[in-house]
């Protein structure tokens, strides 16, 4: 369908994350490198704003019901998928520190290195399972 209205999309604002435990994703996203953003909180939204030294935004919503592992976000590591977003990807210098660093924390990598043609990528999951990929671009 064509119409002679039209826009463009500059960029992406920030990505809405769902979580169960605001203090848990706290720790979680703040050791990835997120700091909270007061101007972009919103407690009447449930709404908590981050921001990291380079300008990605993420906006954790504290409105989930506790879930089991067998409820997570689907990506590629589970049989059956759902509709819906899948994923934040986040771009780093070197892929090689990021694994190290994540051993170091004892956060699993549930997919990964793999090669996907322009990056090379590892997945990870939040406390609440919603998957994070980590790229290096080649």
């Amino acid at each position: 369908m064509t119409s002679r209205f039209s826009f463009e999309i500059k960029a992406v604002d920030h990505v809405g994350i769902r979580v169960s435990d605001l203090p848990k994703a706290l720790d979680f996203y703040q050791l990835l490198g997120f700091m909270i953003d007061k101007d972009e909180c919103y407690p009447e939204h449930n709404a908590t704003g981050l921001l990291n030294k380079h300008g990605v935004r993420i906006n954790l919503i504290n409105t989930a019901n506790p879930t089991d592992s067998s409820q997570f976000n689907i990506l590629f590591d589970q049989d059956i998928k759902f509709p819906g977003l899948t994923h934040l990807a986040l771009v780093v210098c070197n892929l090689h520190d990021v694994i190290q660093f994540f051993k170091y924390q004892g956060i699993s990598i549930t997919e990964g290195p793999i090669r996907l043609k322009r990056r090379q990528a590892i997945f990870i999951r939040d406390p609440d399972g919603n998957v994070i990929e980590f790229n290096q671009l080649l």
